[in-house]
């Protein structure tokens, strides 16, 4: 009897492996550790919907789903692996055997360090209890403080705007979305943030944090100044859930690492998603992206690999997006150099074509979604020239369906 695949963690890379095992036909035994007692939710609304009124997750798959597809998920959390008689440890003493074991335990919120991180009222926002847990603070008038302006931050702060809190995000980079997007594009979303109301406090560093009755008061800057908080939320990037690897005695470097084939330096063992920092080839270098679609795809990839239906390494074009309030930033990156921009702007729409060497990375979307999905099709086939885009003004779409008019006349 064969011991079948084992999954570890049930967000979206989790789920989407056990389902796509099951699509390809795969017959011998599943298990999904979840390590929530929920069913398990979509992870996009915790810092977006989950925020507003009573809003509850949305399941990834409803109960039937586990039942119809002989996918036995075990609300518990993962606690040590044996590699060498292929064993998953599990809370309350449960043992899943595996012939393969998927890791796609994710990442967690990264919480801040300095004096009094430990009081209440000193949020993260990563899972569906942290969303309720927060948005029992946002109310009118309520002064909420938010560190980081990453995605995170940003829909966070809109979301608070827009439930009447008085809202101040401190950044210590000095602009917003500095890793995430161009410079062109942080000053539009910057501009509308301001618009909303919210106060940005850009180039300045958290000291620490003042208390009253054990719980948050306020925030004391680097340089001093206190700005007074009901409620602190960080929003400064997460963490690879990587811990049991690291046990297991597999390689990390900030996620677990593999190879082309998404495969550990265990062979019977692969990481997914959030938590797989993939070594390129040629160069060494390691790319860990944290996304629903990277989820999505590797999972895809993985179930098709264990199953005989590819051979070949994984390649997937990445793609991101953010609702902020009234704003949505869509992106896709061939690659994340470019040495130089152009916006386009159609009426209420823009996007930032990113440019490195004269060739087309990137292409970067607020409110346009239909650019955005022409700049998918366009980047999944090749790297168009900024010469060529230039010949139709820099409009993606056009140069999309051009491209696909000559694919369909070859």
């Amino acid at each position: 009897m064969r011991d079948g695949i084992v999954v570890v963690g049930a967000g979206h890379a989790g789920v989407q492996a056990a389902d796509a095992l099951r699509e390809r036909g795969y017959s011998g035994p599943v298990t999904l550790v979840s390590g929530e007692p929920e069913l398990p939710y979509t992870r996009p609304p915790v810092s977006k919907d989950l925020l507003y009124g009573d809003a509850e997750p949305e399941p990834l798959r409803p109960a039937s789903f586990y039942r119809e597809r002989r996918i036995s998920l075990v609300p518990a959390a993962a606690r040590g692996i044996d590699r060498d008689a292929r064993l998953v440890h599990v809370s309350g003493g449960i043992v899943a055997r595996y012939d393969h074991l998927v890791l796609a335990t994710g990442a967690r919120a990264r919480r801040p360090d300095q004096p009094g991180s430990d009081l209440r009222g000193v949020l993260t926002l990563r899972t569906a209890a942290d969303a309720r847990m927060l948005r029992g603070y946002l109310r009118p008038g309520a002064r909420v403080v938010v560190l980081g302006g990453g995605f995170i931050g940003l829909e966070v702060a809109a979301a608070a705007r827009a439930q009447g809190a008085e809202v101040t995000l401190i950044e210590r980079g000095d602009r917003v979305l500095g890793r995430g997007v161009s410079a062109t594009t942080a000053a539009m979303v910057t501009e509308h943030h301001r618009e909303a109301g919210v106060r940005l406090v850009l180039g300045e560093q958290v000291a620490c944090f003042v208390s009253e009755g054990g719980g948050v008061t306020g925030v004391r800057t680097g340089a001093g100044g206190l700005v007074a908080a009901d409620v602190v939320v960080a929003g400064i990037g997460a963490v690879p859930d990587d811990g049991l690897a690291r046990a297991a005695r597999l390689p990390v470097r900030n996620g677990i690492v593999v190879d082309q084939w998404l495969t550990t330096a265990d062979p019977r063992i692969s990481a997914i998603g959030d938590c797989a920092a993939v070594r390129e080839p040629l160069t060494g270098a390691i790319t860990r992206l944290e996304s629903v679609q990277n989820a999505s795809d590797q999972a895809r990839y993985i179930a098709d690999l264990l199953t005989g239906g590819t051979s070949r390494p994984y390649r997937a074009l990445p793609w991101f997006w953010s609702d902020q309030g009234s704003l949505r930033l869509q992106m896709v990156l061939r690659s994340p150099a470019h040495d130089r921009t152009v916006s386009v702007r159609n009426g209420a729409r823009t996007s930032v074509l990113r440019f490195d060497g004269g060739l087309l990375t990137g292409v970067e979307s607020i409110n346009d979604p239909s650019t955005h999905q022409a700049a998918r099709r366009l980047l999944d086939r090749a790297a168009p020239t900024e010469a060529e885009l230039a010949e139709v003004d820099h409009d993606v779409r056009a140069l999309a369906r051009q491209v696909r008019q000559e694919k369909v006349g070859a």
